[in-house]
């Protein structure tokens, strides 16, 4: 251990609203050799009482030591919140990455859980022996012994007998941001369909639409929440609705008129007719190269809509990384995906058969394409949004990266279709391929994200 640095405790103060205020009497010293993680993990270094503090994570925060080098003005320890839930507060202040201590500063696990105060204290200079003014060294704190080191920290001597009125009612607690850790909001989302879905039982149209909506939904939340960036929903139902439009618009038509008249993507009426390489290269022009365009449509019209945007609001409204790209692809992916299939689809094959066997049918068409939709439209489109936002993260290659996204998503796409009348097994292989491609593109895209320290992706795996 280096003399010539102040040694660093870390230690624990009660502040329980129900009663139990004394401090816990033991310190820890902060080793300098290793990093110290904090939370309800029992392999941490220091360990929560998660009865005691539920709010904590099991990988909260952690605490680790950088020594003076060439790239630093001296020797700083580090606080780290590790994307808790309820976050890390740093004299009151949340907690965003990582942030150097000083002595006196206090920090707390949540709003209301477990409070440390961060001291340091400077090691006095021992005079060799024989000269004057020797001292013994100052009595500092010890290191817990390792057979205490994952005791869980906590109140000192409870009795286990007590009950508070919190145990009894949790709804009444308020360390537990239900928001966030308990997923209220989709819970809620669930509820209401499910109340809406009873309500038009009787309606097959509406009662199509509200499924196809919550189907669409649960399918997006995955995405949204392996991309780990927070984007106004409004703007991603806004994308999805402009995708609506569009189909509807006379665009439509012109897409239509250049890429399967004038191009060779003429969609065949019976394809088992045509080779393979044939059905191939319509699909690739008339689906691929067609439909992936229009679907980001919406997304350069954001993209220009908010160019002279200050960056905060572009970052939250428009499209300055790849992540960004890959939700409003996604969304809009989702708008093409329900007017589709409602609006196409659905509507023959009901219009196919008798009335109850016709909407037997169109529920069962209806039910794996929207449940498809998140290794089909939505991985295609997702992961063209990729490029665009990569583009813009990189703009020197523009065209180059937008050219290899474009092409890369209508060929997953042509791929798609033309291997729905060949067999089963090789469709679900390019739907399984596909949505490989839209999860690399999100996980290569949180690694380069300029936002990766509030990415809350990792939530999950930290809770």
């Amino acid at each position: 251990m280096d003399n010539a640095n102040p040694i660093a405790l870390l230690r624990h103060q009660s502040n329980r609203p129900d009663g139990q205020t004394g401090v816990n009497p033991e310190q820890a010293q902060l080793p300098l050799d290793q990093i110290v993680a904090i939370g309800r993990e029992p392999s941490g270094q220091i360990v929560i009482d998660s009865n005691t503090y539920g709010m904590v994570s099991r990988r909260h925060a952690e605490l680790r030591y950088e020594p003076a080098n060439t790239t630093n003005d001296g020797a700083n320890w580090w606080l780290c919140d590790l994307n808790s839930a309820n976050g890390t507060y740093l004299n009151q202040q949340k907690l965003q990455g990582c942030q150097t201590l000083k002595h006196g500063d206090c920090i707390t696990l949540g709003q209301d859980g477990p409070k440390f105060i961060f001291e340091l204290i400077p090691r006095r200079p021992v005079a060799p022996i024989g000269q004057p003014g020797r001292r013994l060294p100052r009595r500092v704190p010890q290191p817990l012994p390792d057979q205490t080191a994952n005791r869980p920290l906590s109140v000192a001597k409870t009795n286990e007998a007590d009950i508070t009125l919190t145990q009894l009612f949790p709804i009444l607690s308020n360390g537990l941001d239900l928001r966030r850790k308990a997923y209220l909001m989709p819970g809620a989302i669930v509820v209401t369909f499910v109340v809406a879905m009873f309500m038009t039982i009787d309606v097959p149209r509406a009662f199509n639409l509200l499924l196809a909506s919550f189907l669409a939904i649960g399918c997006y939340y995955v995405i949204y929440q392996l991309c780990g960036k927070e984007k106004p929903p409004i703007l991603l139902l806004g994308t999805a609705l402009m995708t609506m439009l569009l189909l509807r618009s006379p665009l439509l038509q012109l897409f239509i008129w250049w890429f399967r008249d004038v191009l060779p993507g003429a969609v065949p009426t019976n394809p088992s007719a045509l080779s393979f390489p044939v059905r191939l290269v319509r699909m690739f022009f008339g689906a691929g190269l067609m439909e992936e365009l229009l679907k980001v449509v919406p997304l350069f019209l954001i993209l220009g809509l908010s160019r002279g945007a200050k960056p905060a609001v572009k970052n939250r409204w428009g499209i300055t990384e790849p992540l960004d790209g890959i939700l409003l692809g996604a969304a809009s992916a989702i708008g093409f995906t329900m007017s589709e299939t409602l609006g196409q689809y659905v509507p023959e094959i009901i219009q196919s058969a008798q009335f109850e066997a016709g909407q037997l049918r169109g529920l069962q068409l209806l039910i794996p394409r929207l449940l498809g939709a998140i290794s089909g439209h939505m991985a295609y489109s997702g992961y063209f949004g990729y490029f665009i936002g990569l583009s813009v993260l990189r703009p020197r290659s523009r065209w180059r990266i937008l050219g290899i996204g474009y092409i890369t998503a209508a060929g997953l796409h042509a791929l798609w279709n033309t291997m729905g009348g060949v067999n089963p097994v090789l469709l679900a292989i390019v739907g399984m391929l596909s949505y490989a491609f839209l999860a690399a593109s999100i996980v290569k895209a949180r690694s380069l994200s300029p936002n990766r320290q509030k990415n809350f992706a990792t939530r999950l795996k930290e809770d």
